[in-house]
Order: structure tokens, then C-alpha cells, then sequence
């Protein structure tokens, strides 16, 4: 999991002023540009989004969907991505396609790069399945797999030598290889994001992920965030 990455591509400057924004015009008889310059600070509209929207699970989400924040996320396994555009999570993405990148494949297969830039494999260690039955996933099997992995890289570049396309030839490629995205979330989608995935019984890579995305969520909205944290952060409590 070391090779994870996300990196906010942008973001909507003073997210906690834009919200206020609009929360303050659902109710004010005046265009609310016209008062721009007496808005509260980014920090007092942020206590104020908390107090008027968030606390006491008032669900007065609408307001909170006008900031924007785009990630870029690197070096997951698929199975993250399918399970990341699972559930109704209101987000756009953009994915790395096999049919086109797949030259970690075959730098792979030529022995030019490691196996594990290309192909995602747990650690060794205890896991459990969904049943809660314990197993451990040794290094013994684990050489096993990256030498599975690595011949399916061979065959795979073999099948590209000889005319077979990039869409038929990737079917041989172990699932878990390593994809680049990029995505954008609202507030309120980023929030029901991480409902859904920064909990305990969440898949653990999908977990980093989360946990890789959250400083960055911390540092852009810190007073939504710091209300998250205490209230719903690894409770699993599905935002609407």
C-alpha cells in the first residue's frame, strides 16, 4: 500500500464562505454578492455551517453541495475502483484504461520494472473473510502470486506481439493491477463517500484511500471536517 497516492488537482477557494453563501441567501431579502465584502471569515462561516446545517443531524445538505474539490489517485488496485462507483456516491470519474495504458504491463514482462508497479498484492499477514473466518496469507504464497502475476505479464505481451487487441488481450491480466483516476466529489457527496468507505469493516485498500484523501479535506474545510470527525467518521451513517 506504500505506492498509493492522491493529490488534490483543485478546489474550490473558502469552500465554508461559499456554503455560507448560499445559506444565507436562501433567507436574505438582498443579493447576497452585493455583501461580500462583510461575509464572516472562512473559519466563522465554517462554525456557522456546523451550527445552522450539520448539528443535531438537521440533513439540511443542499447548501453544502456548492464546493468542488478534484483528486488525483494513483497506484490502486481495480478492485478499488469497482467498488469506489458502487452505490449512488453522486461523483465523476475519469479512469486509466487497459486498453490503452498498459505499459507498466510490459515493462513488467521485460523485466524493466518491478512486478508490484504494475500489480497490487495484499501483505502478508492475518485476514479475514466477510463470514469472519481467519486465514493468513503468507510470503510463501504470496511469491506464489507475484510469479503468477508475472506470467500473465508475459502472456499478455505475447498476445499483443501477435496482433490480438489491447481490449482482448487485457482479460488475461491479473484484476488487482494498479490503475491511475481522477475524481471529483461536492461536499455532501465527498461526505457520503466517506461514510461509506472510511470504516472499519470497509475493504482495507479503499480505507487508504479514504485516509489519504482526508488531510486534504481537513486542511481545505477544517470546521466541516473537525464536525465530521466527532459525529460521523467511522460510524457508517449514510449522508442523503
Amino acid at each position: 500500500m506504500d505506492k498509493f497516492r492522491v493529490e488534490a488537482i483543485t478546489k474550490t477557494p473558502n469552500p465554508q464562505q461559499v456554503i455560507y453563501a448560499a445559506l444565507h441567501q436562501d433567507y436574505s431579502e438582498w443579493f447576497v454578492f452585493d455583501q461580500k465584502n462583510n461575509w464572516p471569515s472562512e473559519s466563522k462561516c465554517g462554525e456557522i455551517i456546523v451550527k445552522r446545517l450539520l448539528a443535531g443531524d438537521r440533513g439540511h445538505y443542499g447548501c453544502i453541495e456548492h464546493p468542488q474539490i478534484t483528486f488525483n489517485c494513483g497506484f490502486f488496485p481495480h478492485s478499488v475502483m469497482q467498488q469506489a462507483r458502487t452505490h449512488r456516491v453522486g461523483v465523476t470519474f475519469d479512469v486509466q484504461s487497459y486498453r490503452f495504458c498498459s505499459g507498466r504491463v510490459i515493462a513488467v514482462a521485460e523485466g524493466k520494472t518491478d512486478i508490484e508497479t504494475a500489480f497490487y498484492l495484499r501483505p502478508v499477514g492475518e485476514y479475514s473473510d466477510r463470514q469472519g473466518k481467519k486465514y493468513y496469507y503468507s510470503s510463501e504464497q504470496r511469491e506464489q502470486d507475484l510469479e503468477w502475476c508475472l506470467e500473465a505479464a508475459k502472456r499478455y505481451k505475447l498476445d499483443l506481439e501477435s496482433g490480438m487487441s489491447e481490449e482482448h488481450a487485457r482479460g488475461k491480466i491479473p484484476f488487482d493491477y494498479r490503475q491511475h483516476f481522477v475524481v471529483s466529489f461536492n461536499c455532501r457527496s465527498l461526505l457520503h463517500f466517506l461514510d461509506l468507505r472510511f470504516k472499519k469493516n470497509a475493504q482495507l485498500e479503499i480505507q487508504r484511500l479514504c485516509k489519504l484523501m482526508w488531510p486534504h479535506v481537513q486542511a481545505w474545510m477544517p470546521n466541516i471536517a473537525e464536525w465530521y470527525e466527532k459525529n460521523r467518521l467511522d460510524k457508517g451513517k449514510l449522508a442523503p
